[in-house]
Formats: structure tokens, sequence, C-alpha cells
């Protein structure tokens, strides 16, 4: 009976082929779920004969320290100079609020 519940919460299957090059194309509606799009990074590896499939998130590191700098003279320009402490505030709470949008 616990199988059944867990199994519950699976999408229907479906079939895709592999290329000859090796390629697969997965579902639109699992990539729209998962927000997969061109050039998202996937981990794949195999398990027990499956294939699993696992989406990444790899940051874009130059994005995300033009934000923190952003923020810092946003800061700066507001109320003046700021101290290593409160810079280090800074980074911890993008960081805090970057790690809710991911989950």
């Amino acid at each position: 009976m616990h199988v059944v519940k867990a199994m519950a919460n699976y999408e229907k299957p479906d079939v895709t082929v592999v290329s000859s090059k090796g390629q697969v194309v997965i579902p639109r509606t699992i990539r729209q779920r998962l927000r997969i799009k061109p050039k998202s990074k996937l981990l794949v590896y195999g398990y027990q004969g499956a294939v699993i499939m696992k989406k990444l998130y790899v940051p874009n590191v130059a994005s995300e320290l033009e934000t923190l700098y952003r923020r810092i003279d946003e800061r700066i320009a507001k109320y003046g100079e700021l101290s290593d402490e409160e810079i280090n505030e800074i980074i911890q709470k993008y960081r805090r609020q970057r790690r809710t949008r991911s989950s």
C-alpha cells in the first residue's frame, strides 16, 4: 500500500528515443514543470538499470557579484562608507535570500 501512495506522486510515463548522437528529448510537460530550458545543466547517472537526470542549479557568478556590488554601492551612497562587518552582513543576507528562492 505504501508503494502505491508513492507512485501516485509520479507523472504518467512517456516514451522518448535516443538519437544516433545519444541525445534524448525530455517531454515538454516535464521541461515546463522543472523549468528546464536550453543550456540548463543536468546531472546524469545510471542507477539499478535506470537513467536518472537531476536539474542542477549552476549560479552565474558574474551576475551574482554584480548584484552584490550594486547593493553595497547603494548602501554606501545612502549611508557612507561601510565596515567589513556591514559588507559581510549584506553578503549573508543575499545568500539567505538566494537559498530561499532556489528551494
